[in-house]
C-alpha cells in the first residue's frame, strides 16, 4: 500500500517510517482508524470496549515519545485490535457470554503485554461468541458480528471481532486466538491472512493444548511485523516454547523460496462436511500457480477421520458441561441456548466414554504428524465452505453436529504445527475463500515465507469492502 492511501490502510512498517520521517503523527493515524470505525461498526458489530478517547490518549503518548526520538518499539503508535478473551489491565473478560461476572482483569495477558511494552495504540478489544465455542460471531453478550464482504454472513469465530475488523481496515493489526480453526476459519471467511503459530510460540495466558494467539492482517507483512513482539518470551505460559530470535523480517523470500519444495494438496478432510466444488476449484487453481512457480506438488489421502473430530467434540461438550454446571445461581440459562444443548448432551457420559474421547486428541496429533512427513509444505482448503448466514451457530446449525467444519484446521492444533489462511479466490457471490498452508513443527517463518511467495503469485485481488452507504443498506 502507497503513502497516498488514507492513514488508516496504511501497513505497520509504513506508519513506522512516517512517523520516523515526521509525515504523519500517531494522533492522525489514530483519528483515520477512528472515523473509519465510525463509519463501519453500526453495521459489523466488531468491537467492544471502543473508548476513543483512550486510544488517543495512547496516540498522544506516542506522539510526544517520537518527537523526542524515544519510541518504545516496533508498534509505537500503530492502532491495534485485541481479541476480548486475551486480558488487558482493568477490564472485564466476560469471554463472549452474558454468564460471565464482569469482574476487572488483574494484569495484562502476555500477547497484551507484549503491545503495550511495544508502544502499540490499543484502540479496541474484538468481539467472540459465548466462551469461544462458535465459528460464528453468535453471542449472549455481544451484538451479532457480521461480515464486511457481505452483511448478511458471519464474520467467522470465534475471532470473530477481530476477522471482520482486519477486513473492513480497523488499522492494520489485530490479535486473535486460535484452539480448533478460531483464526484461520474467520481469516477464510473475511479474505485476511492469519498465522496460528507453532503452539508456544506465542506465550499466551491461560495456556492450553492446542491454544494459541496469532496476527489477523490484511498482507502477510504486518502479520510478520507483530510476530517480533509477539513472540517475546514470557515466564506465565507453562507451554511456552524456548525463545528463538526469529528472523521475522525475512518473511519476503519472494517466489524462488517454492522452488523445489515439496507440498502436499489436500483436497478431502476425512471428516465433517463435503468440501464445496468452488472451494475446490480455487485450491485447485492455487496449487497450479504453486507448481508453475516450481514446487512439486503431490495428492495426500486425507488423514483425519469421524471418530477424531467426534471424540475431540465430545471431549469439549463434557469441559463446557463441567464448566456450565458450576456457574452460579441462574448463570446457565444466561449462555447461549445452543451451547446450553451442546453442553448438555455429555450428561451421561461416563468415564470410559470420556477417556476414550480425550484419546481422539493425541489419536490426531499422530496422524497429522505421520501423515505431513513428506512434505515440507501441505495446501487445503481452510474450511470446505464459505462464510454462511450471521446468525447461524455454526454451518449445520445443529448442535449435535457442530463442528463438521474444522476437519482441515484442528488437525495442527493438536499436531502444535504452524499453519497460516491466505485468500486464494471468491466464490460467484463475491465471498473470499481461504487456503491453508501448513508448515512442519517450529517452521513458523517458513509458512510466513511460502504465504508471502503465494501472495506474489495468487490471482488479482478485489479491492478491500467499504462501510455501505445508509441511504441504501440498512441491517435490521
Amino acid at each position: 500500500m502507497g503513502l497516498t492511501a488514507a492513514l488508516h490502510e496504511l501497513s505497520a512498517a509504513d506508519l513506522i517510517a512516517g512517523y520516523r520521517r515526521r509525515d504523519f503523527s500517531p494522533v492522525e493515524v489514530a483519528q483515520s482508524v477512528l472515523g473509519h470505525i465510525e463509519r463501519w461498526e453500526q453495521h459489523l458489530q466488531a468491537l467492544y470496549l471502543l473508548r476513543p478517547e483512550l486510544a488517543l490518549q495512547q496516540a498522544r503518548a506516542s506522539e510526544a515519545r517520537w518527537l523526542r526520538g524515544a519510541p518504545l518499539g516496533p508498534l509505537d503508535g500503530v492502532p491495534i485490535t485485541i481479541k476480548e478473551n486475551i486480558a488487558t489491565e482493568g477490564d472485564p473478560t466476560p469471554l463472549g457470554t452474558a454468564a460471565t461476572a464482569l469482574s476487572p482483569a488483574p494484569a495484562d495477558a502476555p500477547p497484551a503485554a507484549r503491545v503495550r511494552e511495544a508502544g502499540g495504540v490499543m484502540v479496541a478489544k474484538t468481539t467472540m461468541p459465548d466462551y469461544g465455542m462458535l465459528s460464528s460471531g453468535l453471542s449472549s453478550f455481544h451484538k451479532l458480528a457480521r461480515n464486511p464482504w457481505d452483511l448478511r454472513c458471519t464474520p467467522g469465530g470465534s475471532s470473530a471481532g477481530a476477522g471482520a475488523a482486519a477486513a473492513a481496515g480497523y488499522g492494520p493489526l489485530h490479535i486473535g486466538t486460535d484452539i480448533g480453526g478460531s483464526l484461520r476459519l474467520p481469516a477464510s471467511w473475511c479474505g485476511i491472512f492469519t498465522l496460528k503459530p507453532s503452539l508456544g510460540r506465542i506465550p499466551i495466558s491461560p495456556p492450553y493444548m492446542g491454544r494459541a494467539a496469532g496476527p489477523m492482517t490484511r498482507t502477510v507483512a504486518d502479520s510478520a511485523w507483530l510476530m517480533q513482539v509477539l513472540a517475546l518470551p514470557d515466564a506465565r505460559d507453562s507451554m511456552s516454547l524456548p525463545f528463538q530470535d526469529i528472523a521475522w523480517s525475512q518473511f519476503d523470500q519472494g517466489v524462488e523460496k517454492l522452488k523445489g519444495l515439496r507440498i502436499g494438496l489436500l483436497l478431502e478432510a476425512g471428516c465433517g462436511l463435503a468440501v464445496e466444488p468452488e472451494v475446490r476449484a480455487a485450491v485447485e487453481q492455487a496449487a497450479r500457480l504453486f507448481e508453475r512457480a516450481g514446487a512439486v506438488v503431490a495428492p495426500m489421502r486425507p488423514f483425519m477421520t469421524q471418530p477424531m473430530l467426534d471424540g475431540m467434540d465430545h471431549f469439549w461438550r463434557m469441559r463446557s458441561y463441567a464448566d456450565l454446571k458450576a456457574l452460579p445461581g441462574h448463570g446457565k440459562a444466561k449462555v447461549l441456548p445452543y451451547i446450553q444443548r451442546w453442553a448438555d448432551s455429555a450428561a451421561g457420559m461416563g468415564g470410559e466414554a470420556v477417556f476414550k474421547a480425550f484419546s481422539q486428541f493425541h489419536a490426531t496429533r499422530v496422524a497429522t504428524v505421520d501423515a505431513c512427513r513428506a512434505f515440507d509444505y501441505v495446501i487445503s482448503p481452510t474450511s470446505p465452505v464459505p462464510a454462511f448466514a450471521a446468525e447461524l451457530p455454526s454451518p449445520t446449525n445443529d448442535p449435535m453436529r457442530p463442528l463438521e467444519h474444522i476437519g482441515f484446521t484442528v488437525p495442527f492444533n493438536m499436531s502444535e504445527q504452524p499453519a497460516a489462511s491466505i485468500n486464494c479466490g471468491y466464490t460467484r457471490d463475491g465471498l473470499p475463500i481461504g487456503l491453508q498452508i501448513a508448515g512442519q513443527r517450529f517452521d513458523d517463518l517458513g509458512v510466513l515465507q511460502v504465504s508471502r511467495a503465494f501472495e506474489l503469485i495468487r490471482d488479482g485481488q478485489r479491492p478491500w469492502p467499504q462501510p455501505p452507504s445508509e441511504a441504501l443498506h440498512h441491517v435490521d
